[in-house]
């Protein structure tokens, strides 16, 4: 991509945003360098990237990267077997350190798979070479006391040394006191000395290190430390052996693994650079655009550059139907914004990163993109704005092709308009015979025309409202945009009859054309406002609608409910019913079997009388019998029957509730049930005949 496309489209602003993002030096070297690409399946995989990493962005938040630094420097000498600083070491334990937290970070997600798994499963974490680091070494400039045993105890004999240093001291200025400038100590040459006045230098015992300025004050090691002075700076050479004894051995542990921290390093710079473009879309409220189609189809588009509470969204498809966009309007009106954000669009999105509007809008791989935007007329190179236009145009029209976007702002303008116009045409005729994608704003009319007269050419306006006086910025594509010049010079104040009179010097077939542009834009905003008013409706009918819906399942939960309780509460009252008669089954059984139980039994059947008696004012919901006849009261009533079946049992005229309506008097006999003239199956009554039907589980005619 030519950089002066780059330039011209601000792309380079857009970096700057996205540098912002980065929190690694690697990732921030890479963006300097990020350039948009001409090739599909990388710009689709870098897509994909962005968006993978912002889903993870939004369910689990930012990854931090903070801290880390391009160790491979100091690899080198580390496989070359060199001893490395404490800043070093810990560099690479905060590489590890981070390793491990993105490795954690990607444990969140369990089973996902997406284009980053590769990445972090990757990652090594090497615990027993952070821990160690992290134990002995406390900053760049300090080793921990307990990073050995050895350096332990040489620190520990420094500090009591310095403390007999200092006792000493204290003594020696107690005694000394008169002949000190002042009671302090202080260091030169890593020694500890007195500020002794000029007069006594030659009577204050001890070694001369150095002097004021003045001459007034020498600094003197006492005598009585010298000794002590020594000592620790024995230690003091001792630690510091000790201390690269240290060095050497951690450098010895990671030697090993350098290849692994070398490629640590560069995917942790690599994830930082993909989060970032992510964290870039997320503040843009960005989503990715989709290069599965050869044309652009932008929904709602907003230019990023633009506050986003001024920022208004466009619609524009370039390269579907038509392949050449000519945007008329005032000036001030976005017809420049809409161009840039179409061209910047393109480059953002081969560039891998999230363009700033809805979900699937469409763009088109481009190789190149040229764009003639601004003014850049040169005093040295004495160009005019026509000049300094005509050359980025000689310069276009020389390189595009059928895999290029050409972007031109105020085609032809800055000559004679009859002329500018015919050069405008024939530079996009051409363009369009050789299936060039173009974009131009014109303020022509000839150009509008050239639009609706030629096939695969559209117009578009930028919307300006003469009432308020104010452009409204939004592009409209298929309507060709009118001269306001009159309506907005009446508004602010020119007499009519001079608007009038500049009306008449306008030839006729300007004056036609603009009425019916007019005509198209009153049609336009009559039918938006009738588009408006039905989605409105339809709005509110398919809220009313949503809102029946949820009441009737509302209902429909409550009906099954309340349905589900009574046949609970019934299958209570059956079983209840079912384990009285089994009760007295097993007791007539009982009693059978033996004799003079006759008082008993008809005591029996009583209580059985009143147990169902019971059962029905149960089932009885406002005054309605329930007849709940099933299989199980089926088989009750089959054992309420001798192994014959010509024995029945008491209470039977509530069998003409519990079982059916039927012929009462037979009900009534049947209390008499068991006798000789229905034990041998010779009974007429329904009851007595349909007895069979019920041993079998069967039912009678008249059984509900």
């Amino acid at each position: 991509m030519n950089k002066k496309v780059l330039q011209t489209l601000e792309y380079y602003k857009i970096i700057d945003m996205l540098l912002e993002e980065a929190d690694t030096p690697l990732a921030k070297e890479s963006i300097r360098h990020l350039l948009p690409s001409s090739r599909r399946e990388e710009i689709i995989s870098w897509q994909t990237e962005t968006s993978h990493a912002l889903m993870r962005l939004l369910k689990q938040g930012r990854l931090p990267f903070h801290g880390l630094t391009d160790i491979r420097p100091s690899l080198v000498p580390l496989e070359k077997g060199g001893v490395l600083g404490m800043g070093e070491l810990l560099d690479i334990a905060r590489c590890l350190e981070i390793a491990k937290d993105a490795i954690a970070y990607d444990t969140k997600f369990e089973d996902l798979k997406d284009a980053l798994s590769g990445r972090f499963g990757a990652l090594m974490d090497l615990p027993d070479l952070r821990l160690e680091i992290n134990r002995c070494i406390l900053s760049p400039e300090e080793m921990a006391d307990d990073a050995s045993s050895e350096l332990k105890r040489i620190r520990r004999a420094m500090k009591t040394t310095n403390d007999k240093v200092r006792e000493q001291l204290t003594a020696t200025m107690n005694l000394s006191g008169s002949m000190l400038r002042d009671n302090i100590v202080t260091m030169r040459n890593g020694r500890y000395c007195l500020p002794v006045k000029q007069e006594y230098k030659s009577t204050f015992p001890g070694m001369i290190h150095d002097q004021s300025s003045t001459g007034s004050t020498f600094f003197i090691e006492p005598m009585a430390i010298v000794q002590l002075n020594n000592e620790l700076a024995e230690l003091g050479m001792k630690e510091q052996e000790e201390i690269e004894k240290i060095l050497a051995s951690l450098s010895a542990l990671a030697a090993p693994y350098a290849e692994d921290l070398q490629r640590n390093v560069l995917l942790l710079a690599e994830l930082d650079f993909i989060f970032a473009k992510a964290k870039l879309s997320k503040k843009m409220q960005g989503s990715e655009p989709l290069f599965d189609q050869d044309y652009i189809h932008i929904k709602k588009g907003r230019h990023p550059l633009i506050p986003k509470d001024k920022v208004v969204p466009i619609d524009v498809t370039l390269g579907k139907t038509y392949d050449l966009l000519i945007i008329t309007g005032p000036n001030t009106g976005g017809k420049t914004v809409s161009l840039k954000t179409v061209g910047l669009f393109t480059l953002m999105g081969q560039a891998g990163l999230h363009i700033p509007a809805y979900d699937h809008s469409h763009l088109r791989v481009y190789e190149e993109v040229y764009a003639d935007i601004g003014d850049e007329q040169s005093i040295e190179q004495s160009l005019s704005t026509f000049s300094s236009h005509m050359v980025n145009t000689v310069y276009i029209l020389k390189r595009a092709n059928k895999k290029t976007l050409a972007l031109f702002d105020e085609l032809g303008a800055g000559t004679d308009p009859t002329e500018g116009a015919a050069l405008a045409i024939a530079i996009l005729d051409n363009l369009h015979n050789r299936n060039v994608t173009a974009m131009a704003t014109t303020h022509y009319s000839e150009l509008k025309i050239y639009a609706l007269s030629t096939d695969g050419v559209e117009n578009a306006s930028c919307e300006f409202d003469v009432e308020s006086l104010q452009p409204t910025y939004r592009l409209l594509v298929g309507v060709p945009g009118k001269s306001n010049a009159f309506a907005i010079s009446g508004k602010l104040g020119l007499p009519k009859e001079i608007i009038d009179e500049a009306g008449k010097l306008v030839d006729s077939d300007s004056r036609s054309f603009e009425d019916v542009v007019t005509g198209l834009e009153d049609a336009r905003t009559t039918a938006e406002k009738e588009r408006e008013k039905a989605k409105k409706i339809r709005e509110e009918a398919e809220h009313f609608r949503d809102k029946m819906k949820a009441k009737n399942e509302r209902i429909d939960a409550a009906k099954d409910k309340i349905l589900r309780r009574a046949n609970e509460e019934a299958h209570e009252i059956i079983q209840k019913a079912k384990d009285t008669a089994d009760e007295s089954i097993r007791k007539y059984n009982k009693w059978m079997k033996g004799s003079g139980m006759t008082k008993e039994m008809e005591k029996e059947r009583a209580n059985l009388r009143k147990a169902l008696n019971e059962t029905e004012s149960e089932l009885t919901i406002e005054g309605t019998n329930c007849l709940l006849y099933t299989s199980d009261a089926a088989e009750q009533q089959r054992k309420m029957f001798c192994s014959n079946g010509h024995s029945a049992l008491g209470s039977f005229r509530k069998r003409l509730r519990t079982f059916g309506a039927g012929n009462k008097s037979c009900q009534k006999r049947s209390i008499h049930y068991p006798c000789k003239k229905h034990e041998n199956g010779k009974g007429n009554d329904y009851f007595t005949g349909n007895q069979f039907n019920w041993k079998n589980g069967g039912r009678s005619p008249w059984t509900a």
